[in-house]
């Protein structure tokens, strides 16, 4: 602040850049005025605080683009309290799952022009600890928390004060806000297709018993055959690995003991391209004999496999954009506690 006028002896106002821009430098006003809004409307656009229409929105980002329009984050953040930023914190270091997860995260939070600190815990709860000691003396405004599995989480201890969200990897306490891929849906949507294709002994391969993923999606798949009355090819669901060794060892067995099977529900996409691979070396034809069907819609896996696969896309993206946008309302004092469900979608190929 500065101190009296020498000349006057009265005071002089305080100025920031928001207040008086540099020559040819575009003000929030400027803005407003070429999207056709007020300037708190402009404002709400930017910072993703307050609904509106999706074209209102887009009218200001097309503004701030035309003009140049660069906020000052210092002036910002004085101005508001909030420091503009959220953490992602994942335990994905291979990026497989959380990558998408943040993309999303990332369109809805990008309209607000907040930054996104990306921690990588790596599984490890000290790692985990370091990295949100750093988040909070950053003072960020939220924290978004993704793994690699679908098994639900303990929430995060210590950071009790920042809204958080958990996408994709529920926290286990129920006042929590979580985003989760709805598996349910995906099985509906995969046992459906095989069944309007006239498959009717459908055996399912899938991971360890001991994740989430592989139990869910297990229990669901026999009890949507048993709702149509009918049973998995074997009698049984098959747990292994998330492999495509797995994969082709399961077909091995599964053609000595259920030869009749005329479809494959894979529990990913690794099981479902080893599973092809068994079956093209002993000249199944598919999917004239057997269909088949996987899970993630992983273009590495789902399209080198042959032929190329039908699966589940668990619209990770779009779990990451609804985390997103719980956050932001939580940010504004407008928290949702509760688990929310992404519905999946059906990628059809010549698998099936």
């Amino acid at each position: 602040m500065r101190g009296p006028d020498p000349r006057t002896g009265k005071g002089l106002r305080v100025t920031t850049d928001a207040d008086s821009p540099p020559a040819g430098r575009a003000r929030l006003a400027d803005v407003a005025r070429l999207a056709g809004v007020s300037v708190g409307t402009a404002s709400k656009a930017l910072s993703g605080n307050g609904r509106m229409r999706p074209e209102t929105r887009q009218r200001v980002l097309d503004a701030v683009e035309t003009l140049g329009f660069r906020p000052n984050h210092h002036a910002r953040t004085l101005h508001t309290g909030r420091s503009w930023t959220v953490g992602l914190v994942t335990t994905d270091g291979i990026g497989r799952f959380s990558t998408p997860v943040l993309l999303g995260a990332e369109d809805a939070l990008g309209e607000g022009r907040i930054s996104v600190l990306l921690c990588d815990t790596r599984g490890d709860a000290i790692r985990e600890q370091h990295h949100l000691r750093n988040l909070m003396d950053r003072r960020v405004d939220g924290i978004i928390v993704t793994g690699r599995r679908t098994d639900p989480r303990s929430p995060l201890r210590g950071v009790e004060p920042i809204p958080t969200v958990y996408a994709l990897s529920p926290s286990t306490d129920p006042e929590d806000m979580s985003v989760v891929s709805d598996d349910g849906n995906g099985v509906t949507l995969a046992i459906e297709h095989l069944l309007a294709t006239g498959r009717t002994r459908i055996a399912h391969i899938t991971g360890p018993a001991h994740h989430a993923a592989a139990r869910d999606r297990a229990r669901f798949t026999v009890e949507l055959l048993a709702a149509s009355g009918l049973e998995p090819a074997t009698g049984r669901v098959h747990f292994g690995e998330w492999s495509e060794a797995w994969g082709r060892r399961a077909v091995e067995a599964l053609l000595r003991t259920a030869p009749d099977t005329d479809a494959l529900f894979c529990g990913n996409d690794q099981i479902a391209r080893g599973a092809a691979d068994a079956l093209r070396e002993k000249g199944v034809n598919v999917p004239g004999r057997v269909s088949i069907v996987g899970w993630d819609n992983w273009d590495t896996m789902a399209l080198a496999c042959r032929p190329p696969l039908t699966t589940i896309d668990g619209n990770l993206a779009e779990v990451g954009r609804r985390a997103a946008l719980r956050l932001l309302d939580a940010i504004a004092s407008r928290p949702e506690p509760g688990v929310r469900a992404v519905s999946c979608r059906l990628v059809v190929r010549e698998s099936s």
